[in-house]
């Protein structure tokens, strides 16, 4: 785990989902008492200019650093206990972002920026980086408002796992942190068992025993997070059917739904799994991977 004078990091670029990560980053590095990182990586790509034109690279650079010094600034105003460092990175967002993950505590970015295909939910960027982050990463969707309900909720994916196990960890800290409450989910599919009767193997629905086995799965992997977070409410959700979508229809009216970045299933050469896949494109709260 990175240290803790280790950064909050957020990736910025002037777009609605990134001016809302702006704002989560912010909450959470004053939380954190960590320093608040704010990347903006740019791509200068040369044409051939006209006969007598110059391309001013130079001030290029000014106005970036400048409109960085400026956001900057108005965040110290409302916090002034918070070290805001600004970082202009002239390479490919992905790129910067996952390189500063080495050395952050966590890093924030909003699901999509200004370029790519307005139509796709989440942006280039935000997969590339979730799949190779050496962190834990937050994606913020740009439409995040404020949940109409009495307790707040942090929904996470359970599976017995390393990974979930870490999901976990992280699921309680921004419970304890948020005053909500946790909803730890976990799914199976086919749930049968095998026997032998006169000679031919019969397939059995099992539903009582999966039960008990899941649900004392769950109890099991979050008992360390409960104990060291005795103030969190959390409770069992125990669904039959695939994994993501169980996650996904939990967290419809979640504050933050949390999936470790893979699980027991799947192809191990996968950096992301499909269930972490499925919750990132399709939630609509932000949602953390966590490695």
């Amino acid at each position: 785990m990175a240290s803790q004078s280790a950064p909050v990091v957020v990736g910025y670029d002037g777009s609605p989902a990134s001016q809302t990560a702006l704002q989560w980053a912010t909450t959470e590095a004053a939380r954190l008492h960590a320093p608040l990182r704010i990347v903006e990586a740019f791509e200068v790509v040369f044409t051939r200019p006209s006969p007598g034109k110059v391309i001013p690279l130079a001030a290029l650079r000014t106005a970036r650093e400048s409109g960085l010094n400026v956001l900057a600034d108005g965040i110290r105003l409302r916090h002034p206990d918070l070290t805001v460092q600004t970082l202009p990175v002239e390479s490919g967002a992905a790129e910067a972002l996952v390189e500063e993950t080495e050395r952050a505590e966590l890093l924030v970015l909003g699901s999509r920026g200004l370029g790519g295909w307005t139509g796709l939910m989440i942006g280039s960027v935000a997969v590339q980086v979730t799949t190779h982050a050496h962190c834990p990463v937050v994606v913020i969707p740009p439409d995040l408002r404020p949940r109409a309900h009495e307790v707040p909720t942090v929904v996470v994916g359970v599976d017995g796992s390393k990974a979930s196990a870490k999901a976990i960890e992280f699921a309680f800290d921004q419970a304890e942190a948020l005053q909500a409450q946790v909803v730890a989910v976990h799914a199976w599919t086919s749930p049968v068992r095998t026997y032998e009767e006169d000679g031919h193997s019969i397939l059995q629905f099992d539903g009582e025993h999966v039960q008990g086995s899941s649900r004392l799965l769950v109890a099991e992997s979050v008992a360390g997070a409960a104990s060291d977070h005795p103030d969190v409410h959390w409770e069992t959700r125990l669904v039959n059917g695939p994994a993501a979508r169980a996650i996904l229809r939990t967290a419809e009216s979640a504050d933050l739904v949390v999936v470790g970045s893979r699980g027991r299933g799947g192809f191990t050469g996968l950096l992301l799994g499909s269930v972490s896949q499925g919750v990132l494109h399709h939630a609509h709260c932000p949602t953390a991977i966590v490695r």
